[in-house]
């Protein structure tokens, strides 16, 4: 694809729980001329306690692209983002891109993403905290910059890629990517992001990854680290076996 063709449309999902107090600065900080390429914005609330709901009706006249997809009950990270990606699928745009509803991860990125994946023929790109060197003096805990390199290390040699981090939770898809993985038979946890990965990876997808700069503020985290590292450990040794080989 040539470097200087326009971008294809983009749908962007938001899966979001209790996100009332920052889901509107998400929102904010896309730029206008990404606006301009997105087809929805579609925040899927994962059974919010408190009035992420609200604060989204308030919004969709400030945003008319703005969707809101509801779950009565939380169902999970998971779960969430199968929902997003569905949705998006059905709007037939050509990327579609995960952001999350605490602002860690940057909206002023997208468009430089999309463009990156037209002009290489990129499939699935992921957001990497550690590429440029930043996640410590971004905030991130030294033991979770510890042991994502570790955890990373291990991914690597398993998948046989290069990349500085699996786990940002910032992906943008092509969607022949969404059409060719089977994405109802993912978790409904926060490995949900590295099972695409494996599928993709299985799937002769291509893979890779920019830098996005690292900000830890006083979002809340339901990731228990423990649970999540040995659910990435059960997804590596699924991958060694064959689980995620295509069936036909």
């Amino acid at each position: 694809m040539g470097a200087d063709r326009a971008p294809l449309p983009l749908s962007v999902f938001v899966p979001a729980y209790n996100a009332a107090a920052t889901i509107e600065g998400v929102l904010e900080r896309i730029p206008g001329e990404t606006w301009d390429i997105i087809e929805a914005v579609t925040v899927v609330d994962d059974g919010s306690q408190d009035a992420t709901a609200e604060v989204l009706r308030g919004l969709q006249g400030k945003y008319p692209k703005l969707q809101i997809c509801s779950f009565p009950a939380n169902r999970g990270y998971g779960a969430a983002v199968r929902k997003g990606l569905e949705v998006c699928r059905g709007l037939g745009t050509d990327y579609i891109a995960c952001l999350h509803a605490d602002g860690q991860y940057p909206p002023e990125a997208l468009l430089d993403f999309v463009r990156h994946m037209q002009r290489f023929g990129i499939d699935v790109l992921q957001g990497s905290r550690h590429k440029d060197g930043g996640a410590l003096a971004g905030g991130m805990p030294r033991y979770k910059w510890l042991a994502g390199k570790c955890l990373t290390w291990i991914e690597n040699r398993v998948f046989g890629l290069s990349l500085t981090d699996y786990h940002s939770g910032f992906l943008v898809y092509s969607r022949r990517a969404v059409a060719t993985v089977p994405v109802s038979e993912l978790s409904g946890y926060f490995d949900f992001d590295l099972e695409f990965i494996a599928y993709a990876r299985k799937r002769a997808l291509v893979i890779n990854e920019l830098a996005i700069p690292t900000r830890y503020g006083d979002e809340v985290s339901y990731l228990n680290p423990v649970v999540y590292g040995l659910k990435a450990l059960r997804v590596l040794a699924k991958y060694v076996v064959g689980h995620y080989n295509p069936t036909t």
